[in-house]
């Protein structure tokens, strides 16, 4: 009786023993999962490096969210500027626990997002005018307004008023942060205390609404600037529209709370892609410091 296992062994000959070392050889390489990217509107994929090239903005003129680090050398002449470093805070005043601590959720975060919270300060010249710019990075815990995001600003405001130059915030938020509960709440008077205090140097503050911009945020320093510009179709409210058609029981217009609909209606002065925002900054920002008026002896 023949082994059909020897006999299978046999066929292989000098190939099935030269196989294992070839395969240690040739390796087979993975696409790496994030070398597409979906275009949220058409669903044409598009090559990662051409959509970073073109500063995440898609053929069809969808602006895609960006991070604090991207925003920061996107604006800035020549992608250079001067890190500022943000406060320490206490973290988990509250011990909050949403069924995970806090302190779990901050650390997962802070590991994604690769800094200690959601926004980023940076000086430098934007199309030749030194200005201090403050971005809020919707990719750490939705850009969530709390202890720390306000420290930063009310840094950041100091800084510029210290430095005499004026001040730029890029807004990105779903609101307050709910795991800091009322203290939460209070940066909303603490960034506008500072606010006020540019306003006394005779400094200007303008607004960059990006997507999305809602809550607390909204109902404080986002609204408070001398000159709102705002990127195309970025979401800007204080309640979402789902729970204010929810609440009034009526269809909401199209393109209601989005930036175009906005400047329509007064709230925003002027819509700016994202390419065009570093020319179009530095030209108000030198017009506004060129008009400042001279304080009174």
């Amino acid at each position: 009786m023949v082994d059909k296992n020897s006999e299978n062994k046999a066929r292989g000959g000098w190939l099935s023993r030269l196989s294992p070392g070839v395969r240690k050889v040739v390796k087979t390489t993975d696409t790496p999962d994030n070398l597409w990217v979906k275009d949220p509107d058409t669903g044409e994929m598009i090559y990662r490096s051409d959509l970073e090239a073109a500063l995440w903005v898609t053929p069809s003129g969808r602006h895609m969210r960006i991070n604090a680090p991207t925003r920061l050398k996107a604006t800035f002449d020549d992608g250079k500027f001067e890190a500022i470093d943000t406060p320490a805070v206490p973290e988990d005043p509250l011990n909050f626990s949403d069924g995970k601590p806090y302190k779990e959720r901050l650390a997962a975060a802070r590991r994604a997002a690769g800094r200690p919270d959601t926004m980023a300060i940076g000086y430098g010249t934007i199309d030749g005018t030194p200005a201090v710019v403050i971005v809020q990075d919707f990719t750490f815990m939705g850009g969530s307004l709390g202890m720390a995001a306000g420290e930063a600003f009310i840094t950041a405001a100091q800084e510029a008023v210290k430095r005499g130059v004026p001040f730029v915030c890029f807004t990105a938020a779903g609101g307050a942060r709910m795991q800091e509960g009322a203290l939460s709440l209070m940066q909303m008077a603490r960034t506008t205390l500072a606010i006020q205090d540019l306003k006394a140097a005779q400094l200007p503050y303008v607004v960059v609404l990006t997507d999305p911009t809602t809550g607390g945020v909204t109902a404080s320093y986002a609204m408070l600037g001398d000159v709102h510009l705002a990127e195309p179709g970025a979401l800007i409210g204080f309640a979402g529209p789902r729970v204010i058609e929810t609440t009034i029981r009526e269809k909401l217009p199209p393109g209601f709370q989005r930036a175009e609909y906005l400047k329509e209606k007064g709230m925003v002065d002027k819509v700016v892609t994202r390419h065009d925002l570093p020319q179009t900054l530095g030209r108000i920002l030198s017009i506004l410091m060129n008009g400042k008026r001279k304080k009174a002896a």
